[in-house]
């Protein structure tokens, strides 16, 4: 058995409960490309993905999913292909598209457990957490990683205690105007590097970010071993 290193860790019910989740993730850059190579490995097998980007040549310097031989290609198809390569029992649901406040039903017509939001897009995001708590959802929010070099410093916290996140400054403020005032993010405490446009970016921060994405579902599906 290919998880047999895994179930090892956490025993053979819980890879059933892996194996039976449902798990969405919007975006798949650095953080969302990582987020889903981790939740693929980990064996969950209902996997909802959601970009409507190419693969760019600029990609190559941290998204996982970036490679030569892909540049141009739709991401929502370059990541299936990676998925079946890993786990070809995986079942895959493609949305090629860019989710907004006209769409956002596409989404939710799926029965889904967790949503990893690592999109980059301040509407989306709102959309996407508003939605999830409405429909008691599990979501987890990946903030602003861009500007930022440590790995260390990034952390799985609440949006009311995120300091030093340009981007969480103003989820958070938006968030309030309508009455939520807490969501579960990965954040940075580091300082972001005073650049000037466009924003600097690099493979350690955002993969670790789309780690502890993964990490945060993985555990709270298994939970205390």
């Amino acid at each position: 058995m290919w998880l047999n290193r895994l179930e090892i860790m956490i025993g053979k019910e819980n890879i059933y409960k892996l194996k039976n989740t449902t798990v969405a993730i919007i975006g798949l850059g650095g953080v969302g490309g990582m987020a889903l190579e981790s939740i693929v490995r980990s064996g969950i097998s209902n996997i909802i993905i959601v970009d409507y980007d190419i693969v760019d040549v600029s990609n190559l310097n941290r998204q996982i999913l970036s490679l030569n031989d892909n540049i141009n290609q739709k991401k929502v198809y370059v990541a299936e292909k990676r998925i079946k390569k890993i786990n070809n029992e995986c079942n895959v649901i493609i949305l090629d598209l860019f989710l907004d406040k006209d769409n956002i039903n596409e989404l939710f017509k799926y029965k889904i457990d967790y949503v990893i939001d690592a999109c980059d897009t301040v509407d989306t995001k709102l959309l996407l957490i508003q939605n999830c708590i409405k429909r008691n959802i599990n979501i987890i929010s990946s903030m602003g990683t861009g500007n930022k070099f440590d790995p260390s410093k990034l952390e799985i916290t609440d949006i009311s205690k995120t300091k030093y996140d340009p981007l969480a400054r103003i989820i958070r403020k938006e968030l309030k105007h309508i009455g939520i005032n807490h969501v579960n993010v990965v954040s940075s405490t580091e300082q972001p590097l005073k650049i000037s446009k466009p924003v600097g970016s690099n493979s350690i921060v955002p993969l670790t970010a789309g780690l502890l994405c993964s990490s945060y579902v993985i555990n709270d599906i298994v939970g205390e071993l």
